[in-house]
């Protein structure tokens, strides 16, 4: 017996632990409660998403574990997209978001989010990511 009653859903729950337990590990924060990597997971997730093209963010979401695609597109509105975001802008914007203060900086959480949720975007995605971002936002993005 699943703990759902849904192997899908036990999959997506498994997987978005993953997640979680990745960026607390990177960040040194105790795996559970899952509270700050879940916050700094759907804050990165919404600044990152927000600078792309409706179309960009689709592809993106559509390799996402589903419980994470819902983090995703949660409060999204496709009319306001892609708000032009340079390095500074997108870490400010994090910064602000976050309902806590990050002691190792922004932007190894940033960096450490995005890692996390690469293994589930194919390179091909990941490069289309980095085509539509402006060079300083580059670096953030980890191959």
């Amino acid at each position: 017996m699943t703990a759902t009653g849904l192997s899908s859903f036990d999959a997506t729950v498994q997987k978005t632990n993953e997640i979680l337990h990745a960026i607390a590990d990177a960040n040194g924060w105790p795996r559970e409660p899952h509270n700050r990597p879940y916050d700094a997971m759907r804050t990165v997730l919404h600044a990152v998403r927000d600078r792309l093209t409706v179309n960009e963010s689709a592809h993106v979401a559509a390799q996402l574990p589903v419980l994470v695609r819902g983090v995703f597109y949660e409060d999204w509105v496709p009319a306001r997209v892609p708000i032009k975001m340079h390095r500074d802008d997108l870490l400010d914007r994090v910064t602000a978001e976050l309902p806590f203060e990050v002691e190792t900086g922004i932007e190894p959480l940033v960096t450490s989010v995005l890692q996390a949720l690469r293994r589930f975007v194919s390179p091909g995605e990941w490069a289309d990511i980095a085509a539509t971002m402006p060079k300083d936002l580059v670096p953030l993005l980890p191959v």
